[in-house]
């Protein structure tokens, strides 16, 4: 079983992914910088969450 993610931290990860598809690796510590950068997302949390489904959806499928 896997973490459940709200629908608007998936929907926001996947629009980042189809925009800049060469920003984004596997590395959650990238993405997490590369998400601060493109959004203009306010609290720390979300904007993990969202780094975190990116890594996750980067490992899975890796050409988008």
């Amino acid at each position: 079983m896997g973490n459940i993610r709200p629908t608007y931290i998936k929907r926001v990860a996947i629009e980042l992914l189809k925009q800049y598809p060469d920003e984004f690796t596997a590395d959650f510590e990238h993405n997490k910088k590369k998400v601060s950068e493109l959004t203009d997302v306010k609290y720390h949390r979300m904007r993990n969450r969202i780094a975190g489904y990116v890594t996750t959806y980067r490992q899975q499928l890796p050409t988008v």
